[in-house]
């Protein structure tokens, strides 16, 4: 087992913390509206005319005029049509560092020729779906299972949504209880009962629109980095039928935007154990990019079900699935292995585990791992956040910049950072207000840094790749200076 990990200095979460409620107590800093006139007409304007075009055109056929919620730029998204290694490249042909990295899967670099080829191969002689197993199948969940301790038996499935349904479904049947607690401002994808406490800690259903209220009466949050919290609801739940799962990020709700103590994990497994309820972690991002056992072998902790996204396909189609322990994982093959006393979990997918995303899987697993691409991609966020963190000082800026590894936060306005306290209702319309206007401040910052060649998550996280060099980290820098060179306090 692969026990190499891209984190080399975890951060200390409690100083984290203190900084960014220092940021969200201060005024906003942004990007100077001259200076955003001057992006928007320079390089949006100019640079970028075939993207808008295309944009305006697809507005009419595509709600938004872009079918992902990554894709939704300021001033307007951009048509890319290129992607290799570290660069991305757009319509009218600029080209990029890619920082979004497809939203945290592609570990080796964008489009890698080793997989690629195989992906290739593949088609050529099989096609990318037959509805049947195929030997990908089994190599891919064997390289899963080998890597990562906890995981028995591996369930692939279309994506980190349809992954986290099944993993609700799987414990409710194997512990025959109902209440399902998760980490506030946490996501597992947008299904009914997990669109519940997204984004800002406390927000309970207010994020989940078009979602009927009592599709939440069996799901809950706790506040992060508080396992009092946590125990509290754990005991409360006693008297309703106990609790069948606690679900959370490792590293913290939202990729670690909100960072969790390091030894948090191990009291939640504890509380877990004490209470009856599986533990189910969402690994979607940091699987296979914390290292090759998982942020569970990081933590050093035993969930009883994973959660995996995009990476196991490899960034392919069909990008998720659901590992675990053997004794849970017998609820999704019941009566087909043989086992007619317990009742099969209602899990489907008809493109799930396709020749081509098992294929693309397998091989972007075994690269990653000869290549040992997430201690390099993880030094690659240290160069960066270190990077980072000098321009802050350099220009006496409130900004917060920390990393797990290849997963890179820049918080500039703090917006994910606020939490709504329901003790106090008539407090919840300022947060609301106040995280609506620091989002748009974030998305003027995002698209700064889009005009100097630099592609983030919603300019707050960052995601680095092994494709990276220190050369090409320190070019990236310069490029974000001129950004921060351009920051000044908004006006109220």
């Amino acid at each position: 087992m692969d026990t190499r990990f891209a984190i080399s200095n975890y951060p200390d979460a409690k100083e984290v913390t203190k900084k960014l409620d220092k940021l969200i107590g201060m005024p906003i800093y942004s990007v100077k509206p001259d200076a955003l006139s001057k992006y928007e007409e320079s390089y949006f304007g100019e640079k970028c005319k075939k993207s808008k075009e295309m944009i305006e055109e697809a507005k009419n056929v595509i709600p938004g005029g872009v079918q992902h919620n990554l894709a939704f730029n300021y001033p307007f998204p951009l048509v890319f049509t290129k992607a290799s290694g570290p660069y991305l490249y757009d319509a009218d042909g600029n080209k990029y560092y890619d920082f979004l990295q497809a939203g945290g899967p592609t570990v080796l670099g964008s489009n890698p020729p080793e997989v690629r080829e195989k992906v290739i191969e593949l088609l050529n002689d099989c096609g990318p779906s037959t509805g049947l197993f195929h030997e990908f199948e089994y190599k891919l969940a064997k390289k899963i299972s080998d890597s990562i301790e906890t995981v028995d038996m591996f369930r692939m499935l279309g994506s980190g949504t349809e992954a986290c349904m099944a993993a609700i479904r799987v414990a409710r049947l194997a512990t025959k209880k109902k209440n399902i607690i998760k980490m506030g401002g946490a996501y597992h994808g947008w299904s009914d009962q997990l669109g519940y406490g997204i984004r800002i800690p406390g927000s309970k259903f207010t994020q989940a629109h078009g979602v009927p209220l009592y599709l939440f009466k069996h799901t809950q949050e706790f506040f992060p980095n508080d396992l009092g919290d946590l125990e509290r609801k754990l005991k409360m739940n006693q008297l309703t039928g106990g609790t069948a799962a606690v679900m959370i990020e490792p590293v913290g709700p939202e990729s670690g935007t909100r960072p969790l103590d390091k030894d948090f994990n191990k009291g939640v497994e504890k509380l877990c154990r004490k209470y009856g309820a599986l533990l189910i972690f969402d690994e979607v991002v940091t699987a296979f990019r914390i290292g090759m056992a998982g942020a569970q072998g990081y933590f050093g902790v035993s969930p009883d079900l994973t959660v995996f996204g995009k990476v196991v396909a490899g960034g392919y189609p069909g990008a998720g699935g659901l590992g675990g322990k053997r004794e849970y994982m017998k609820y999704l093959g019941a009566g087909l292995d043989g086992n007619t006393k317990i009742k099969k979990a209602f899990v489907g997918g008809t493109m799930a585990a396709t020749p081509i995303s098992c294929v693309a899987g397998y091989y972007t697993l075994c690269e990653i791992e000869r290549t040992n691409a997430c201690q390099k991609a993880g030094e690659m966020g240290d160069r960066i956040t270190a990077g980072l963190n000098e321009l802050i000082k350099k220009y006496d800026l409130p900004f917060v910049a920390f990393n797990q590894g290849s997963i890179c936060h820049l918080e500039t306005v703090g917006t994910m950072h606020f939490s709504i306290n329901w003790k106090k209702p008539w407090t919840i319309p300022s947060v609301l207000s106040a995280t609506s206007v620091r989002k748009k401040e974030m998305e003027h910052m995002g698209a700064a840094y889009m005009a100097e060649g630099l592609v983030t998550l919603a300019g707050s996280r960052l995601y680095t790749s092994a494709a990276y060099t220190p050369e090409l980290i320190d070019d990236a820098l310069t490029r974000f200076d001129k950004v921060f060179a351009n920051v000044e306090i908004m006006k109220a």
